[in-house]
C-alpha cells in the first residue's frame, strides 16, 4: 500500500468520513491527539510564519527580523508543545479556527498560541511527528 493511501486510512480513522463538518472534525482531532500524544515534546515551525514573510523572502531587513524575533514566534525557534486547546486566540496563526498549540520556546521561555498545522516535530519519523503530520493533511486536503 502507497504511503498516501495509509495515511488516508489513519485520518478516517480518526475522522469517520471525508467530508465531515469541520467543527466536528475539529472536535474528533482534538480528542485523538491529546489522547495520542505524548506531551510535552519538541516542535518547530513547518515554514516561515505569516509574519515572518515580509523578512524571509520579501524586502525586509535582517536587522529589524531579528529584533522583532526576540519578541515574536519564529520557524527557525525550537519550542516545546505543552498543550492543545480548541478554543484560544492566537494572533499569530495562518488558520484561525484550527486546533491551537500552546508552546514554549526552548531558548528564553516565552510562551506563544500558535497553529498546530504550522507546526512539526524535531524527531521526524516519531509517532508525535506522523500525528501531526495526518492533522495537518487533513486540515488542507480534506
Amino acid at each position: 500500500m502507497k504511503d498516501w493511501e495509509e495515511q488516508e486510512q489513519r485520518i478516517i480513522a480518526v475522522v469517520g468520513e471525508a467530508d465531515i463538518a469541520r467543527r466536528k472534525g475539529f472536535k474528533l482531532w482534538h480528542q485523538h491527539l491529546t489522547s495520542s500524544l505524548s506531551l510535552p515534546f519538541e516542535v518547530t515551525g513547518v515554514e516561515d510564519f505569516r509574519w515572518e514573510e515580509f523578512y524571509v523572502f520579501g524586502p525586509g531587513s535582517k536587522r529589524e527580523y531579528q529584533r522583532l524575533r526576540q519578541n515574536q514566534p519564529s520557524y527557525r525557534d525550537v519550542f516545546d508543545l505543552v498543550a492543545i486547546r480548541m478554543y484560544s486566540f492566537s494572533e499569530w496563526c495562518l488558520v484561525p479556527d484550527e486546533l491551537k498549540a500552546h508552546v514554549r520556546r526552548k531558548t528564553d521561555g516565552r510562551q506563544f498560541v500558535l497553529g498546530l498545522s504550522e507546526l512539526k516535530t524535531t524527531i521526524k519519523g516519531s509517532k508525535n511527528y506522523q500525528l501531526l503530520r495526518d492533522y495537518a493533511v487533513w486540515l488542507f486536503d480534506y
